[in-house]
């Protein structure tokens, strides 16, 4: 049986590659999603990845709520509505699958304002300052332990 896992990313990781590149590097979004891909495809083949951006809260939450019946885990990078959005915390722990939070950036390292998660509660586990190697290793939790 196919096991299906959403990844979602909010606010500005489009501009993955350009923006910031001190705190969040050169790789892109698309890059992102390619060792994704890979690294599902050489460790369990029968996993589906489906991938949304959005830099609207509501987009984020309809993608949650839509997918809900067809997905077995979420991996999500919130973005700036980490810190802002009960809306968001309150889609993802009311489909009641396991999540994986992930940041580029160590947010406990950076402004105040960036320390405290709406997600970390309602999160299965919280990757952060890793960069992009955090989406990777996120997916290999979820398919070594969560899948499983």
């Amino acid at each position: 049986m196919e096991k299906r896992v959403l990844v979602l990313n909010g606010p500005n990781l489009n501009m993955l590659g350009t923006r910031q590149p001190e705190i969040y590097g050169r790789i892109t979004l698309g890059e992102i999603e390619t060792a994704m891909r890979d690294l599902a495809a050489s460790l369990a083949p029968g996993v589906d990845l489906s991938f949304f951006q959005s830099n609207y809260e509501g987009a984020l939450i309809d993608a949650i709520q839509q997918s809900m019946d067809e997905i077995d885990a979420v991996i999500i990078n919130p973005g700036g509505l980490t810190h802002t959005s009960v809306a968001l915390r309150d889609a993802l722990a009311g489909i009641g699958k396991p999540v994986v939070e992930v940041h580029m950036s160590n947010i406990h390292a950076r402004e105040p304002f960036r320390h405290h998660s709406y997600i970390a509660p309602i999160a299965i586990g919280q990757i952060a300052g890793f960069g992009s190697a955090g989406y990777v290793l996120a997916l290999r939790y979820v398919i070594e332990n969560v899948l499983a």
